[in-house]
C-alpha cells in the first residue's frame, strides 16, 4: 500500500455508553414504537434523550441531550467528564426549567443504567413525566437521538480537536444554541430550523368556533 501511495482509513475509537443495569427493575415499555414524525405533534409532548462520548485532549467527555420530537429542538443538554446519573439529570432539569411541560409528557431513552436508575425515575415522577424505554438491543427505537449525535460529530467534533472538557462544553453550547436550534434546516420540518418551526407552530391561527 505504501509503495502505491495508499493509506487505510481506520475506525474512530468507540466508547460504549449504553450499559444496562442487570439488577434494575423497571416496568416502563416503549411508548413511541418508532413513531418519530413531528407532523401534527404538539410541543413538549414527546421528548427523547441519550448519551454520547466526545474525545478531548484531557480524555473522554460525555454529552447528554433531551430533544423535543415535535420540533427536533434540543431543549436540554449537559457535558461532563463522567456519565453518571447526575449527567442525565442535569440535562433533564435544564429541559424542564426551560420548557415547563405539562404532566403526561413522555420521555424516551435506551435502557442504560443511568436511565433506569431509581434517582432518575424519581426525577421524572416529580415532574409528572412518563418514562418510555427502547427494547433491549434495538438502537433504532431511539433513532432521532442517535441521528442528532451523528450530525453533531460530523459538523462539530470531527472538524477540529477539543483540547479540554471545558472546551467541549463551550463548543457544544455554541453548536446547539447558536447554530443547531436556530439556524440548521431539517427536512422533517419542511426545511426550517427548530426555532423557526416552533415559532410557526405557536403563531398558527386556530379555527374559529362553530356558530
Amino acid at each position: 500500500m505504501a509503495k502505491d501511495g495508499l493509506w487505510g482509513r481506520q475506525k474512530r475509537s468507540f466508547r460504549r455508553t449504553t450499559i444496562a443495569d442487570p439488577l434494575a427493575t423497571v416496568s416502563a415499555t416503549d411508548l413511541l414504537r418508532r413513531d418519530f414524525a413531528p407532523a401534527g405533534q404538539a410541543l413538549d409532548q414527546r421528548w427523547v434523550g441519550d448519551i454520547t462520548y466526545l474525545r478531548t485532549g484531557q480524555g473522554w467527555a460525555y454529552l447528554a441531550t433531551v430533544i423535543d420530537l415535535a420540533s427536533r429542538r434540543v431543549v436540554g443538554f449537559a457535558v461532563a467528564a463522567h456519565m453518571r446519573t447526575s449527567l442525565i439529570e442535569e440535562a433533564m432539569e435544564m429541559a424542564i426549567q426551560s420548557r415547563h411541560p405539562a404532566a403526561g409528557l413522555i420521555f424516551h431513552s435506551d435502557r442504560g443504567s443511568q436511565y433506569t436508575s431509581h434517582s432518575f425515575r424519581e426525577q421524572l415522577a416529580r415532574h409528572g413525566v412518563r418514562q418510555s424505554l427502547s427494547r433491549p438491543r434495538q438502537c433504532w427505537d431511539n433513532a432521532v437521538a442517535e441521528s442528532f449525535f451523528a450530525t453533531l460529530k460530523i459538523e462539530l467534533v470531527y472538524r477540529a480537536p477539543l483540547p479540554t472538557v471545558d472546551a467541549a462544553r463551550t463548543a457544544v453550547f455554541e453548536y446547539i444554541e447558536v447554530f443547531y436550534n436556530r439556524r440548521r434546516l431539517h427536512s422533517a420540518l419542511g426545511y426550517q430550523s427548530p426555532s423557526a418551526y416552533e415559532a410557526c407552530m405557536l403563531h398558527k391561527p386556530t379555527a374559529a368556533p362553530a356558530a
